[in-house]
């Protein structure tokens, strides 16, 4: 059971529910599913700790950690697990410990926060591209990279590009071509080469589960200051989870009422809203290598730009 299939407590816009107790239904959801430690380490890394520069004393990450009742050997074995498999590097400076990402996390995250926080125009013109692999000497490495791009597959061999999406370098040495027809015929291409429809529900998932912190905020209750960053970070570990498998396709291909716009527009207000009480709980406990408080990006606020 995923955080975002738990039933979402009944809480119209303007009740009083205090938003502590929405946030308490929604961390009562993520515990539910497997342990999700070491994924929601590298969600607050991509999203409030590279910002600030990216190295944090690992006990900023045990009072963030606490607030969630996540024990800290817990945190700690997934910390040293990351370590290990390559996506953080530890740097002891006497007893204290700091973090950052290593070159495998940061890459994947340049990616994931463009397509997170500034997903590209929505400009086409008309047709997709298509990745012949059937001949390629280096078949599996090129399938990773194109999975990774974003691209989708309706068939053996076969690979379909989002509009706009690059061309991975490990596949530029393919034969690519065009394709091109009416909506009906390309809609139809979408639907065999990604899975829209459970995409879709994902989408719609995630509406339900966070609607009714939209609703808390909008009846006048104001977070603390470490509840609105544990907040905004589970709400962009579950985006994130969703907008990563969505290839981002044109409106005219896409399944009727397609829900990614309204689940954006929610992720954005509700990212706002939590934006300045959680940068106010990092600039206090957010410490660097210097033991200094990290000091805070100056272009946060653009994302999720309406």
């Amino acid at each position: 059971m995923t955080m975002t299939d738990a039933p979402a407590p009944a809480v119209r816009a303007g009740d009083p529910r205090r938003f502590n107790e929405v946030l308490d239904a929604t961390l009562a959801g993520l515990r539910e599913q497997p342990s999700r430690t070491w994924s929601i380490i590298i969600t607050i890394y991509g999203d409030a700790i590279v910002p600030r520069g990216g190295s944090v004393w690992l006990g900023t990450l045990l009072s963030f950690f606490r607030a969630m009742d996540v024990g800290e050997g817990v945190v700690r074995t997934a910390m040293s697990r990351l370590a290990s498999d390559g996506w953080l590097e530890r740097r002891k400076s006497g007893r204290n410990s700091f973090y950052r990402l290593a070159e495998k996390g940061s890459a994947t995250f340049a990616h994931a926060t463009q397509h997170i926080y500034f997903p590209r125009p929505s400009l086409w013109d008309g047709r997709l591209d298509l990745i012949v692999t059937a001949g390629s000497a280096d078949r599996e490495a090129v399938r990773g990279a194109l999975q990774s791009a974003g691209f989708g597959s309706p068939a053996p061999g076969l690979w379909v590009g989002p509009p706009g999406e690059e061309i991975p370098a490990a596949a530029t040495n393919e034969l690519k071509l065009k394709a091109s027809g009416d909506t009906a015929e390309l809609s139809a291409l979408a639907a065999r080469s990604w899975p829209l429809q459970a995409i879709g529900e994902a989408y719609r998932r995630f509406i339900a589960a966070f609607a009714p912190m939209r609703a808390a905020l909008a009846g006048g209750t104001v977070p603390t200051d470490l509840d609105a960053l544990v907040a905004r970070v589970l709400l962009i570990h579950e985006y994130r989870r969703v907008v990563l498998r969505d290839p981002l396709l044109p409106a005219a291909i896409l399944p009727e009422h397609w829900p990614a716009e309204e689940a954006r527009l929610l992720c954005g207000e509700l990212y706002r809203a939590l934006l300045r009480p959680s940068e106010r709980w990092l600039d206090a406990h957010a410490l660097g290598e210097d033991g200094e408080p990290l000091k805070p990006a100056s272009d946060i606020n653009k994302r999720f730009a309406v």
